[in-house]
């Protein structure tokens, strides 16, 4: 029997009052009832699910032994037998003798060990467990939807010791809570400290700030009565340092509590000066302006789930997301190691944090929601990077437009964390469709679109959102809205893959969760095959290799967050952002982060568009005809920061350049420049950049932005096939475009269509070579409903299927879609991704049934979902007896006939695939 010796060495004054023990390490393990020899190692703290394949969604009891020797050296005092936090209920003994029980999974709490503890032999501490599910029979004061879990439920279950063990030794009395409010304006440091328990004579606490440099900036000594048990603070901090990201200004109260001259406790708390409000639609860090530059953080981590790995990895995750131009993180319905706030406070970055959420309110659950609320308050109420509280989100737990009494009691809860806690902001709800707001600090919500393919509903709702939408609050005639709170878009964001390369273990091995996600947007979230899926579809001829589409698929969430970014800086009234997300999480592919806090390909670029001052440009379209002039309207917005004053703006696009001086800006402000008119030239299909640089008055680069655009060279008529077609309008459009029109199939090289009918797919069958234009769903119904099989027989093993409503539109878990750029459709530049210069073309439709070993050679241009399932086809061809259908559902046909380039050239490219020569069909049969 191994017994772990605990030492302690004293580093600091407060360590030699309060020396600690650590308990963490391996630990013994096992499901409770289960047989002696049934213990296995674990290592603490660590959730079970983490550490053991065959309990990944294992809730129930468990048991965990620690067998130790007493710590050696300690003086006599209170010993804390301490835990940071057990899911979710936990019942300890030590040495056969019970010292209590705790329920709740998320905050610390501590027990006396007394004379349960043997200082000087063998000890053996258990450990119960309880993770409940939701049988009511089981668990029916405490299913785990009543009680505050947040996204255990999505990502994985944190069962068990998940955060450290330690012992404490403590004086008699001891401080056992300090509550700090730093006033800057008055200079002084106000608040609250609370003994451990009543004295029985007078007590003497003294008190010292100290400053970074350990200089003590403020004394005083305050006298406790018999009897009492707590004092006010009142300290005065002469011309305090303000604490904020760019300059993280930390002070250090020292506490130590003395009885006839006796010092009992001494004790240290960190903290810092700075305020935050929100007024006149603006956010203001220390009285200054700020334009919120946030990302969702989860707080997972790819082998731990929710336990930290180390305090090394914080502190480089910080720093990456600093790097990246953000000041803020959202942590997000987690509360997390203390040790992710104390490193925030140290390095500078601005924390909105929020409340575990449970899933039905019923029972106990609103008191469960505030006991944890008092408790965050309680462990992390001094950290000045907490900037913002969110009491509920995305009404996950509540029904807030069915239930009255949920809004009544969400509004409560809203007006009574803002009275105990009132240096920070407060959001009670942070919406989504279709929820609100009924009280909030901030009018924050989340809207999720793909760029291209939501482009014009992005700005829709954007311009909404900026205008103060009606959809924001409450319709139930209870809101209390000023018109005054800043107006945040709190979650938005768009997928690129991570390279499961770089997610692999040291044996080569893929992470466990890869085999998660399978319940998630009908099976799109699921890792594992992405690579056997890549290589079944032959996407390597459009990609070239799977590092090749991975390398797209972040470009695509580049220019994705670029354009939604942007689009938001446009707007003054907005006055943040909160992408979605830091980290990949698990089967979730959104973060700027892999789970293993790899940077994204395009890392180096996100200050240009995480900027406090960013250069706007706005196009109205994204391709154009060589010769023809791009419009680009210029906006400078400036949101935060010293008013900007004479500072110039230079664009370069290829031999061309100017530069144009900027009018005088103030914080928040966003003003414009005089448009750009740019003339555009090319001989042969180019992207073509433009770029743009931000100077201020002395030169110095403010920023770096460039606007892209397709240039396409004129367009030859001359040679083109000579087509049939029965639709009239379809007809005009193609000779409007210089096809020379047949009149019957049998003259035409190409027949073009719009939708199927019984002649025509004879004639196909009889060696017609046709383009159909599914552009709607009536393309392949022959103008009958369709039936509900599996495959629609009507065009030999194809059907239709619209991307609206389903997975395949992509607004949340994010779809690619691609272009193979060969062939004909080598004319169109760019790629593989579908870009913004395919704007007004994206189609709405998909066509199915085709299988994997037809995409190398007859599938043009596809889609697919999350990691890559549900693979749809844009343009497709079939043979068909002697004949031929290239299929396309791209929305080539909503301008003008010419007008847009890219639905010109798609058109032309169609018609050239289709006349290429086939092989014939030597039985003529279906295939």
């Amino acid at each position: 029997m191994t017994f772990t010796a605990l030492t302690h060495a004293a580093v600091t004054p407060a360590d030699r009052f309060r020396p600690r023990a650590s308990l963490d390490g391996f630990w013994e393990f096992r499901l409770s009832g289960s047989n002696a020899a049934d213990w296995r190692p674990i290592r603490v703290p660590g959730s079970w699910q983490a550490q053991f394949a065959d309990m990944r969604y294992a809730t129930g009891t468990a048991e965990y032994r620690l067998r130790f020797t007493g710590p050696v050296g300690w003086p006599e005092g209170i010993t804390l037998l301490r835990f940071g936090a057990i899911n979710d209920i936990a019942e300890i003994s030590l040495n056969g003798r019970p010292l209590g029980r705790h329920a709740g999974g998320h905050l610390p709490f501590a027990l006396e060990a007394g004379d349960a503890l043997r200082r000087d032999g063998d000890n053996e501490l258990l450990v119960r467990v309880t993770l409940p599910d939701n049988d009511l029979e089981r668990h029916p004061d405490r299913p785990f939807t009543e009680v505050p879990h947040g996204k255990q439920s999505w990502y994985g279950l944190t069962g068990g010791i998940w955060q450290s063990v330690w012992l404490e030794l403590r004086g008699d009395p001891h401080v056992a809570a300090l509550r700090l409010v730093p006033d800057p304006a008055a200079g002084r440091l106000g608040g609250r400290v609370v003994l451990s328990r009543p004295v029985p004579e007078a007590t003497v606490l003294s008190l010292r700030v100290l400053d970074s440099d350990g200089a003590a900036v403020a004394t005083t000594e305050l006298s406790i009565p018999a009897g009492a048990a707590e004092a006010a603070l009142d300290l005065a901090v002469v011309t305090p340092r303000l604490w904020s990201p760019n300059a993280p200004h930390l002070y250090r109260l020292e506490a130590v509590v003395s009885v006839g001259g006796e010092v009992r406790d001494l004790t240290t708390e960190t903290f810092g000066f700075r305020t935050i409000e929100a007024k006149h639609g603006r956010l203001f860090l220390n009285g200054e302006p700020i334009y919120l530059r946030g990302a969702l953080d989860q707080d997972y981590y790819w082998d731990t789930i929710g336990t930290t790995p180390s305090l090394e990895l914080l502190e480089d995750q910080l720093r990456k997301a600093k790097a990246m131009g953000l000041n803020c993180l959202r942590c997000h319905i987690k509360v997390p190691d203390p040790r992710y706030y104390e490193v925030a406070d140290r390095l500078g970055m601005l924390i909105w944090t929020e409340v575990p959420n449970f899933h039905v309110f019923r029972g106990d659950a609103g008191a469960r929601h505030r006991e944890v609320l008092e408790g965050i308050l309680a462990r992390d109420g001094n950290h000045p990077s907490i900037v913002i509280w969110t009491l509920i989100n995305e009404d996950w737990g509540t029904e807030l437009d069915l239930n009255p009494d949920n809004r009544t009691w969400l509004a409560e809860s809203y007006r009574w964390l803002k009275a105990a806690d009132p240096t920070r902001l407060v959001v009670d709800n942070s919406a989504c469709f279709p929820n609100f707001h009924l009280v909030s600090d901030l009018e924050d919500f989340h809207y999720y679109r793909i760029i291209p393919d939501g482009r014009e509903e992005w700005e829709e709702l954007t311009a909404d959102f900026a205008a103060r939408a009606n959809w924001t609050y409450s319709p139930h005639g209870d809101a209390k809205r000023s018109g005054e709170e800043p107006l945040i878009v709190s979650e938005f964001g768009v997928w690129g893959l991570p390279d499961p390369k770089a997610l692999r273990d040291a044996h080569g091995r893929e992470p466990w969760w890869f085999e998660t996600g399978f319940d998630w947007a009908e099976g799109a979230m699921y890792p594992h095959g992405v690579e056997e899926r890549f290589a079944a579809y032959g996407l390597e001829r459009t990609f070239g290799s799977f590092d090749g589409f991975i390398s797209a698929t972040q470009r695509q969430q580049f220019n994705g967050l670029k354009y939604e970014i942007e689009s938001m800086r446009s707007h003054a009234s907005i006055s943040g952002y909160v992408i979605t997300e830091l980290t990949d999480v698990h089967w979730e592919a959104n973060g700027l982060l892999d789970m293993r806090r790899n940077p994204r390909r395009f890392h180096d670029e996100l200050p240009t568009i995480n900027a406090d001052t960013m250069v706007v440009p706005r196009l109205s379209r994204w391709a154009y005809w060589s010769g023809e002039a791009a419009s680009v309207e210029l906006l400078v917005a400036h949101g935060a920061g010293p008013a900007l004053v004479a500072a110039t703006l230079e664009w370069r696009c290829g031999g061309r350049s100017g530069r144009q001086e900027v009018p005088p800006a103030m914080a928040g402000a966003v003003v414009a420049l005089s448009p750009l008119s740019l003339p555009l030239e090319a001989a042969r299909p180019a992207m073509v950049r433009i770029d743009f640089v931000l100077r201020d008055r002395n030169g110095a680069v403010l920023n770096r932005n460039f606007a892209e655009v397709a240039v396409l060279p004129p367009r030859q008529a001359a040679g083109l096939p000579r087509v049939w077609a029965a639709d009239v309008p379809l007809a005009e459009r193609l000779a409007a475009l210089g096809y020379p029109l047949a009149r019957s199939p049998a003259e035409a090289e190409v027949s073009v269509a719009t939708c199927f009918d019984d002649t025509l797919v004879e004639a196909v069958r009889r060696g017609v070579r046709l383009v159909l234009l599914a552009e709607n769903e009536e393309a392949v119904r022959l103008r009958r409903p369709l039936v509900p099989v599996p495959v629609d027989p009507r065009y030999p093993g194809i059907s239709i299927k619209a991307r609206r409503g389903t997975e395949l539109k992509g607004d949340w878990v994010s779809t690619f879609s691609w272009l193979r750029r060969s062939g004909p459709f080598a004319r169109l530049p760019g790629g593989p991704m579908l870009d913004l210069a395919f704007d007004r073309v994206i189609p709405e439709l998909v066509l199915k049934n085709f299988r994997s070993f037809e995409f190398p050679a007859q599938v043009h241009a596809g889609l697919c979902v999350g990691w890559l399932h549900k693979t749809s086809v844009l343009i497709g061809e079939r043979p068909f007896g002697r004949g031929n259908a290239v299929m396309s559902t791209f929305r080539l046909r909503r301008d003008e006939p010419g007008a847009d380039p890219v639905a010109t050239t798609l058109l032309d490219a169609l018609v050239a695939q289709a006349a290429r020569p086939h092989p014939p069909d030597a039985g003529g049969g279906a295939g």
